[in-house]
């Protein structure tokens, strides 16, 4: 790994660090994995993004500047909150996270005003959560009037779907760009850079499963752990109708963390209640024990465009943690994966529930190949691993 040998600053911009977004995991996203593996190179890295009064952020992380900008979420006061931002930005490089024009809209101004470099990591299609290239804006007169007059209008949101495809266009205005997934980088360009997670801390041999068990009340039942929090193209159903066909009353999902975003999990839990324990999101200093208790992690995601263009962060912390892993074939999964875990067709209730079975007939050999899983993971998906690309990239 190269170091870099002149101190270099780099100044990630996140557009969201209020509790419901980044700074929801306390660390444990990608911005803060950005400033690990910067950090392991040699860089001074500064973080800086949006909160809200309702939902501040709470983190702290060790080494990295934090700086929370207090925002109104509407133009014309969102102007004030991304002066303020622009001009705490104190680094040689500005990387901004995200494709927005509340990240990368504001490097771009910044990069106008003092010809810094700036680099575009995109982790998300974000237009994949408004229904991808079909979204269409074609508004009457008087709803355009509304969506630009009214103080909360839709035109007003800085991040309005508006203007997510309109920040497509000025990708190749970055100098560099950084993506985690195959399908982001087929439709963007640019550097591959995977998720990486820190290996030392998320070590198995630091944790004995059966005493996380005791600890967390779990130690009655075999643990599915879904790390994270539900959404419908998350897949979460499919293993709890897998669950409720195998009706074997000693299996558990284990739901950690929760939804910020919605009820989805009040839903998950009136229906499939007598299948599901749920678990408050905890530090992820606290995680690899919580992950130590599981006996099997699920990634069970569905084939949509908003999975496709993700990285699910959960297959690192059970690869890292050996783990045996039920997942499905969508996006980048299988090759992350190889053939370290349990692969399935998404939407598939039926091969879940055969995987749960194999998997616990022989747990010995799922254990084992959870092992190939955290050789895998430290090899090409550890901190370590993003911070060799990010050198070559800083360097070139």
């Amino acid at each position: 790994m190269w170091r870099i040998s002149d101190l270099v600053k780099i100044s990630i911009i996140a557009s969201d660090l209020s509790s419901s977004g980044a700074g929801r995991w306390g660390g444990a996203v990608r911005p803060f994995l950005l400033s690990q593996a910067l950090k392991k190179i040699g860089c001074d890295v500064e973080i800086l993004g949006f909160v809200d009064a309702n939902s501040p952020t709470n983190i702290s992380h060790k080494e990295t500047s934090i700086i929370p900008i207090y925002s109104n979420k509407y133009y014309p006061g969102f102007l004030l909150s991304a002066k303020e931002l622009l001009d705490k930005i104190s680094g040689d490089i500005i990387y901004a996270y995200k494709l927005k024009p509340s990240s990368l809209g504001l490097a771009l101004i910044k990069k106008m005003q003092t010809s810094r470099q700036v680099f575009l990591d995109i982790d998300d299609w974000e237009l994949s959560w408004h229904g991808g290239d079909n979204w269409k804006y074609h508004p009457s007169i008087k709803q355009l009037a509304r969506d630009i007059l009214k103080p909360e209008g839709a035109l007003r949101q800085p991040d309005h779907p508006f203007y997510l495809k309109w920040i497509e266009s000025l990708v190749s205005k970055a100098d560099k760009v950084t993506l985690h997934n195959q399908f982001l980088k087929k439709r963007f360009g640019g550097l591959y850079l995977p998720n990486g997670k820190d290996t030392t801390l998320f070590d198995p041999n630091k944790y004995d499963p059966e005493v996380s068990r005791i600890r967390y009340g779990l130690s009655d039942y075999r643990i599915l752990m879904f790390p994270g929090a539900p959404r419908p193209y998350k897949g979460v159903e499919d293993v709890l109708i897998a669950l409720e066909n195998l009706n074997q009353s000693d299996l558990r999902l284990v739901i950690v963390g929760g939804s910020p975003y919605d009820d989805y999990d009040r839903q998950l839990k009136e229906k499939w209640g007598r299948w599901i324990i749920s678990m408050p999101k905890y530090s992820p200093t606290v995680m690899p024990e919580i992950v130590a208790a599981a006996h099997i992690i699920v990634v069970p995601q569905r084939d949509t465009p908003e999975a496709k263009a993700q990285f699910p962060l959960k297959l690192t912390d059970g690869m890292a943690m050996a783990k045996p892993i039920i997942a499905t074939k969508v996006g980048d999964i299988p090759e992350i994966v190889a053939d370290t875990g349990y692969l399935v067709e998404p939407s598939s209730p039926q091969q879940i529930a055969a995987q749960i079975e194999l998997i616990f007939n022989d747990l010995t050999g799922a254990n084992a190949k959870g092992i190939n899983a955290r050789e895998r993971c430290i090899k090409y998906y550890s901190i370590d691993a993003m911070a060799n690309i990010l050198s070559g990239l800083i360097l070139n």
